[in-house]
């Protein structure tokens, strides 16, 4: 009897469930970044999965031989409904069916065999109003920018059903270059975690992976021309990258919309490069004999016959225009201990200024890099040591004492920034350090509208002294959103109370699409 008065009461409270709207209300749209422009009405438009579709307008220019687009609809197909999940649960019918198509344009070229750069077109508009709602894109960039912004729309009515505002968004970045940098040299990550990673980055319309690919303790780059360097340099030979993963993971951002930038940094840094490269690190004496290797030696022209084959063959690895050649933390101490660098020092009349040493290799670097019709890429330091750079070379800056003095005296200068420091996710504390991230502004330093101009945007940075496959996501999501909103939305949104409730919502969109990451405080989600 007991049993079946408890079946009895469970029976009655599902048809109270299905009659009474759930004690939370419809949760309205959270949408992260923020777009420039959102207007929004009350008007409600119902969706449904066996009815809806995405699908190109026949006047676009890039039509149904666009395999990026027609990738980007197959997924955010899934992404708006569940991962086909309706399909084992079904949603509760309204009867009707407002929206019925998405109904994508690129109205100019749409570079859709193309790799993004600095310099793509992102923008979109959104009209949504039933029955067909209208994606307009200059390039298949904005498209893809503009599909996350619709899917983010999308929620539910108290009963599961589907619905959107009927909208109008107008929407652009702030900042053209807006970056996530990893570590795979302190710690190897899998190809696949670098997928996932790239995933959650355009969720959170990041365009840039800056991949910092070696370091001293590895080098998991696995180099045609100098296959040794991993051989010997690696973890291990399970922990390389090899030709097809590289190109893999540039093709799946290229998918994205999203750009690799590669870090090789010298002449520091490199203590893994001399595994497999003889003659390539400097001699130390501790006093008059070899005891250890430091950076690469600069005064040998093997050194640069290596470098000039080693770059050539990434510059035809990864597309981008940029490369960043690191050039920070180079320790003097073994370079003042070595005598054929002491000779070289007073020859070239150096002194005992070892900063003209690094300038004199960093020159002859970015020379082999101008002859590959590539871009350049630097840590301040180099900046700093008055290195000369050439016209267009990038600063990033990471120091986080006085940055905004190093922001104005690099653009004062006329070079192009890029700004990291306040943006360090390994820093980790306990509390909602989110907000920090929030509140660092990329512009607030002194100086011209002509030098705020030169600030192309920045980058969060997670280094891999402590992080791996198993922390690398909850440790950068959402934490690294809020960069995204900052480098994404204009400066005046920046209201921390809503940016909560909409960031929670987001964390909690990303989770069930995947993503691990971590909660900004207490709470659920409902899934």
């Amino acid at each position: 009897m007991e049993l079946r008065g408890l079946l009895a009461a469970l029976a009655a409270l599902a048809v109270l469930s299905e009659q009474v709207p759930s004690a939370f209300a419809a949760q309205g749209p959270a949408l992260w970044p923020m777009p420039l422009s959102v207007q929004m009405t009350s008007s409600l438009l119902y969706l449904s999965p066996e009815n809806f579709h995405i699908t190109h307008d026949p006047s676009s220019k890039a039509g149904p031989s666009c395999a990026l687009l027609q990738e980007a609809f197959r997924r955010y197909y899934d992404y708006i409904f569940g991962f086909r999940k309706w399909r084992h649960h079904p949603i509760k019918s309204h009867g009707k069916t407002d929206l019925q198509q998405l109904l994508v344009s690129v109205v100019l070229d749409s570079e859709c065999e193309m790799f993004p750069n600095i310099s793509s077109d992102e923008s979109y508009t959104l009209l949504v109003k039933g029955p067909v709602a209208f994606l307009k894109a200059n390039r298949v960039w904005g498209v893809l920018r503009g599909l996350e912004t619709f899917s983010q729309l999308i929620y539910h009515d108290p009963y599961g059903a589907f619905i959107i505002n009927e909208s109008t968004i107008s929407d652009s970045p702030r900042f053209p270059h807006r970056g996530i940098l990893i570590d795979t040299a302190r710690h190897y990550l899998p190809v696949k975690a670098i997928l996932k990673t790239l995933d959650a980055m355009a969720f959170n319309k990041f365009n840039v992976l800056h991949w910092h690919i070696v370091d001293d303790q590895s080098f998991p780059y696995q180099s045609i021309t100098f296959p040794e360097l991993s051989n010997k340099g690696s973890y291990s030979w399970s922990h390389v990258y090899t030709p097809n993963e590289v190109r893999m993971v540039i093709e799946y951002a290229r998918l994205w919309g999203i750009r690799v930038i590669p870090e090789f940094d010298t002449p520091g840094h490199t203590q893994s490069w001399g595994k497999g490269q003889k003659d390539l690190l400097t001699p130390c004496y501790s006093p008059h004999h070899p005891a250890a290797f430091g950076p690469i030696n600069p005064i040998l022209n093997t050194t640069y016959s290596f470098l000039s084959k080693f770059f050539k063959e990434i510059s035809s690895v990864f597309p981008d225009w940029f490369i960043h050649l690191g050039g920070d933390e180079v320790e003097f101490a073994c370079w003042e201990s070595n005598p054929d660098i002491q000779n070289f020092m007073k020859q070239a009349g150096y002194g005992k200024d070892f900063r003209k040493l690094q300038s004199f290799y960093i020159q002859k670097l970015l020379d082999i890099i101008s002859t590959l019709k590539k871009g350049s890429i630097v840590w301040q330091e180099v900046f700093d040591e008055q290195a000369k750079l050439q016209q267009g070379t990038v600063v990033q800056v990471w120091k986080q004492e006085r940055y905004t003095n190093e922001l104005n005296a690099v653009t004062a200068s006329g070079f192009p920034v890029i700004l990291s420091a306040p943006w360090y996710l390994d820093w980790i504390s306990y509390g909602q350090d989110w907000i920090k991230y929030y509140e660092a502004e990329p512009l607030d330093f002194p100086g011209s509208q002509e030098q705020k101009q030169l600030v192309l945007g920045g980058e969060a940075c997670l280094w891999g002294e402590y992080v791996d496959a198993t922390n690398l996501t909850p440790r950068l999501w959402p934490r690294a959103s809020a960069v995204g909103e900052r480098l994404w939305s204009q400066k005046e949104i920046r209201n921390i109370d809503d940016a909560y409730k909409r960031l929670t919502v987001h964390r909690c969109r990303m989770v069930r699409r995947g993503i691990a990451a971590e909660p900004l405080f207490t709470g659920y989600c409902e899934m």
